[in-house]
C-alpha cells in the first residue's frame, strides 16, 4: 500500500478530484510518468492493449474523437497525433507544448465517446439489473479480497443492493422524485484502521477497480480531510502544490443530503465501474453491437472512512437511526401535504 508520503502528482490530482467532486474534462494535463503507468491506466478501463479487438476499438474511438474535433471546431491536429497509440497519446498529454494541449483535447473527447458506447451497449444487452449487479459485485469482491490478502488495513467491508423500501423512501425525499437521480442502487462501504489509511486505500481502488476519471462530478462528500492541511503536513504534497490543475481553494466537500448530521464523517462518492461483458452475454446483443466495444459502465456508490470516524457516526444525531428518522418524517410530511380535497 502506497503511503501518503509516496503519492505522486498524478496520485494527488486523482484523489483531489474524487474528494472535491470535480471533472477531469476541466483538466489541462495528465501526469502519467511512463508508458507502463499509461498502459495500466487504460487497462483499469477493462481494455487490454495486447488484445487485438480491444486495441482496434480504442483506435476507432480515437478516430471518431479526431473527426468530431475537426467537424465542429476545425481543430488543427498534428499528424503524429492522428494515429498515435493510446499509451503514447497519454504520455504526450503528460508532456509540454502544443502537442500536449492537442493530446489532452483528444483524450477528453475519447472519454465521452467511450462512455457513451458503454452506455449504448448496456442499453442493448438483454441483461437484468440483478445479473449486472452480480458482475460488478464479483469484480469488487475480487479486488477487495486481494487487498485483504495483501494486508491492507481494512477492518470492515460491506457491499449490498439498496432494498426497494429504502429506494422508495429516498426518491420520495428528493425534490425531483425520479429514479434517474438514484445513484446508490449498488453501494460498498470500507472501514480502515486509521484515518491515514483512507486515502491510500482509495488510491488503490482507482488503480485496480475504477478509473478516477469516471467518478461522477458533484456527487462527492468529504467530511474527513482538509486538503489544505494535507498539503501543509506532507512535503511531497507541498512540493507539487504549484503544479496542480486548479488553485487549492477548497478544503472539504460537505454532504448535500439535508438529513445528514453536520458531525457525520465520511468520504463518499459515485463512480461508473467498468465491467467487461462475458462472451456468452455479448452473443445475445443485437447485430452491430461489436462496434460498441466489450465494456459497460455501472454506477456504484462508495463510502470510505476510518474506525474512529465510524464510532463518531454511530452516536447522537449522526447515527443511521437518527438519519432514517429524519428522512422518514420528511417523506411522511410531503406525502400528506398538497392541496386539500374539496368538501362536498
Amino acid at each position: 500500500m502506497k503511503r501518503l508520503e509516496d503519492f505522486t502528482l498524478q496520485d494527488i490530482e486523482a484523489i483531489r478530484l474524487i474528494l472535491t467532486g470535480t471533472s477531469v474534462i476541466d483538466w489541462y494535463r495528465l501526469n502519467l510518468t511512463d508508458v507502463a503507468r499509461a498502459r495500466r491506466f487504460v487497462e483499469n478501463h477493462e481494455l487490454y492493449l495486447d488484445v487485438p479487438g480491444d486495441r482496434a476499438f480504442i483506435q476507432q474511438v480515437q478516430r471518431e474523437a479526431v473527426s468530431y474535433l475537426r467537424r465542429h471546431f476545425n481543430f488543427k491536429i498534428p499528424k503524429p497525433l492522428e494515429n498515435a497509440a493510446i499509451e503514447d497519446l497519454l504520455q504526450i498529454a503528460s508532456g509540454k507544448g502544443h502537442r500536449q494541449v492537442c493530446a489532452c483535447t483528444i483524450l477528453k473527447v475519447v472519454q465521452i465517446i467511450n462512455h457513451m458506447a458503454g452506455r449504448e451497449l448496456l442499453f442493448r444487452l438483454p441483461v437484468s439489473d440483478r445479473d449486472l449487479f452480480h458482475l460488478v459485485e464479483e469484480k469488487v469482491y475480487r479486488i477487495v479480497g486481494t487487498m485483504l490478502s495483501e494486508g491492507f488495513p481494512i477492518t470492515e467491508f460491506i457491499g449490498g443492493r439498496k432494498n426497494l423500501d429504502s429506494t422508495y423512501t429516498k426518491l420520495l425525499s428528493r425534490p425531483e422524485a425520479t429514479a434517474a437521480a438514484l445513484y446508490d442502487k449498488l453501494r460498498f462501504r470500507i472501514v480502515t484502521r486509521t484515518r491515514e489509511d483512507v486515502l491510500p486505500v482509495l488510491l488503490y481502488l482507482t488503480e485496480q477497480l475504477f478509473p478516477f476519471n469516471y467518478v461522477v462530478p458533484k456527487q462527492s462528500t468529504n467530511t474527513i480531510f482538509d486538503l489544505r492541511q494535507l498539503f501543509e503536513r506532507h512535503a511531497n504534497w507541498a512540493a507539487v502544490r504549484d503544479k496542480l490543475q486548479r488553485k487549492l481553494d477548497e478544503s472539504m466537500a460537505p454532504t448535500d443530503n439535508r438529513f445528514t448530521a453536520p458531525s457525520y464523517r465520511v468520504v463518499q462518492f459515485v463512480t461508473d465501474v467498468p465491467v467487461r461483458v462475458p462472451p456468452h452475454l455479448m452473443e445475445l446483443a443485437p447485430a452491430g453491437s461489436e462496434s460498441l466495444g466489450p465494456i459497460v459502465y455501472v454506477l456504484c456508490e462508495f463510502q470510505i472512512l476510518d474506525v474512529e470516524s465510524e464510532a463518531i457516526n454511530e452516536t447522537g444525531d449522526a447515527s443511521h437511526d437518527r438519519y432514517k428518522q429524519r428522512q422518514r418524517a420528511a417523506v411522511f410530511r410531503r406525502l400528506r401535504s398538497g392541496p386539500k380535497c374539496p368538501t362536498s
